[in-house]
């Protein structure tokens, strides 16, 4: 069966990035500290954007951000901030360039307070995903109660872009909650 006949979730149809993205990464549980500090970097960096901006940006933030590495994001100083604000790799915005500092310090106290920061996360859903039972895009929430009480306690912690939204579009990209359609081809690969 080739991409074009498989039964897919409507919003990844826009472009074959966007299909792959579907096809291999989004909804598969994440127990890897690294990949959920990119995610909470592209999602703070989707924030009142498309996430197809920021996916045909991906490379540029790894180039710009160390690969995501929360270590060295933490320690980058005003002068690489201010050269990564002229990189057109990445959205230029300030606020959300100086927020990777910040978050990745952050990242960093929630890892030696719980171990790691996915034993952390996994917490707000009693370690296991979500799964959903949506037949169609528009009965797909933009909020849920979890995504509310992440999101508070993330904030509470000094973290930046990291409202409820955001953290749901996390959770849902991480797979702590399968919000692929159930016709979806991937909704059982990932359940």
């Amino acid at each position: 069966m080739s991409k074009k006949e498989k039964i897919r979730c409507a919003w990844c149809l826009k472009f074959d990035q966007y299909i792959q993205y579907h096809d291999e990464e989004w909804g598969v549980p994440v127990h890897d500290d690294q990949t959920h500090f990119e995610f909470l970097i592209l999602e703070g960096a989707q924030a009142g954007l498309s996430w197809s901006t920021i996916l045909k940006k991906r490379e540029g933030y790894r180039e710009a951000f160390a690969n995501f590495d929360p270590e060295k994001v933490a320690r980058f100083t005003e002068a690489r901030l201010e050269k990564i604000l002229l990189d057109p790799g990445i959205v230029r915005n300030r606020l959300k360039v100086y927020a990777t500092v910040n978050n990745a310090k952050r990242f960093l106290e929630v890892q030696k307070e719980f171990g790691s920061f996915d034993t952390y996360i996994w917490g707000f859903v009693n370690n296991k995903p979500i799964v959903n039972k949506w037949k169609s895009l528009k009965e797909i929430p933009a909020t849920t109660k979890e995504s509310d009480a992440l999101s508070k306690d993330l904030i509470k912690r000094g973290f930046k872009f990291v409202g409820s939204t955001v953290i749901y579009a996390h959770m849902q990209a991480c797979g702590l909650i399968n919000d692929h359609l159930m016709d979806c081809f991937r909704y059982k690969q990932v359940k």
